[in-house]
This record gives structure tokens, sequence and C-alpha cells, in this order.
């Protein structure tokens, strides 16, 4: 039928003209115009990203959801200065691991305050754990988390780069602005250090 036809004809250059999703960097000329959606659309894309890193440095709580606020503020603030030397995630986790580790230091300063010796005893899983595949275990996040909270910043900062999100050495190490051989040396001292503490926790 005529009309069926013209129907079918409509909806194929509905399809054919429906825009693709917009890359980053024109959500972000949009968003420096004035869009508001357009800032909005890049928050929804790497919000799930930005979580996992702080939640990884700072353990899940309103700690981490205040830096997860304030990385998404920075980059608004900064949007005229991004010049896409490198994709807007690993811009992003960089400001994200930034802020954690500021975030670190105030609470050790809080912590000095009022030690206890409760801060001591910690939730260890078994003793036969393999940290690679620990972290890929989702029942097991929460003990993961509590183990990792123990390790120095800087070891914590590179766990949570190559283990959790995923990132190669080499983009961890431009995050972090150090050598590749020292995300590597770091990330060999963070994994014996949680696997030793693993076997003494099974040994008790």
């Amino acid at each position: 039928m005529p009309v069926a036809t013209e129907r079918r004809r409509a909806e194929a250059a509905a399809v054919v003209e429906r825009p693709a999703s917009s890359s980053d960097q024109t959500l972000i000329e949009r968003a420096i115009a004035g869009d508001d959606g357009a800032f909005r659309e890049l928050v929804e894309r790497h919000e799930s990203r930005v979580a996992a890193t702080v939640i990884g440095m700072l353990g899940p709580g309103d700690e981490a959801e205040d830096v997860g606020q304030e990385t998404f503020i920075r980059l608004y603030r900064s949007l005229g200065r991004f010049r896409g030397d490198s994709s807007l995630g690993t811009y992003l986790t960089r400001i994200a691991i930034n802020l954690s580790l500021t975030a670190l230091k105030k609470r050790k300063r809080r912590l000095s305050r009022f030690v206890s010796q409760d801060e001591t005893e910690r939730d260890r899983p078994e003793a036969s754990w393999d940290p690679r595949d620990e972290i890929e275990r989702s029942e097991d996040i929460r003990r993961v988390r509590k183990a990792v909270e123990g390790l120095a910043p800087d070891h914590r900062a590179v766990v949570v780069l190559r283990m959790i999100d995923g990132y190669s050495t080499r983009e961890t190490a431009e995050i972090l602005d150090i050598p590749a051989g020292t995300v590597m040396s770091r990330l060999a001292r963070a994994m014996q250090r949680l696997e030793k503490e693993m076997k003494e926790s099974g040994d008790g």
C-alpha cells in the first residue's frame, strides 16, 4: 500500500538521519558554549569510571561521593584548558586520583589525633589469596578494599589504576606522572605486601 510504503521510507530516513553519539571533544565544545545538557552527558558517560577510582582509593561512603563530585566540578572549571593531549577519561582519572590522595592525607591527619587500638584490627580473607584473582570476584570486593586501604597512598594509587580501573602500565605512569618502571616496582611491592598480610592473617 502506498501509505505503508511512505511510512517505511520515513522510518528508514529517520534512522539514517539520527545522529551518532557525540564525541567527548564535541560535548566539551558544546559545554564551553553554554550547553548544560552536553556537560550532563559528559558526567553520565564518565561517572562510573570516576566512581570506581575514588571508591578504590577511599572506600565507599560520603568521602568518596564528595571527591567524585569535586572531580566533575574541577572538570567544569577547566573545560577551556582541556587540550585533548590524553583522553577525557584519563584526564578525569588523574583529577580523581589527585583529589583522593589529598583526601587520604587529610584523613591521616585526622586519624593521628585519635589513634585507637581498634584501628589495627582488620577483617582479612583466608590465607590462599591471590590479589589479581580476588579483584575479579565481586563477592570479595569488600575484603579487597579493606586490604588495599592498608597500603601507602602511592602504592594504593597504582593498584587501583592497574588492577581495578584496568589502565596499562604506560597509562598509569602518565596519570601519576611517574616512570613506567616505578609503576611496576610499586605494584610488585604492593602485591607482595598484600599477599604477606593475607598469609599472616591465615596463620593467626
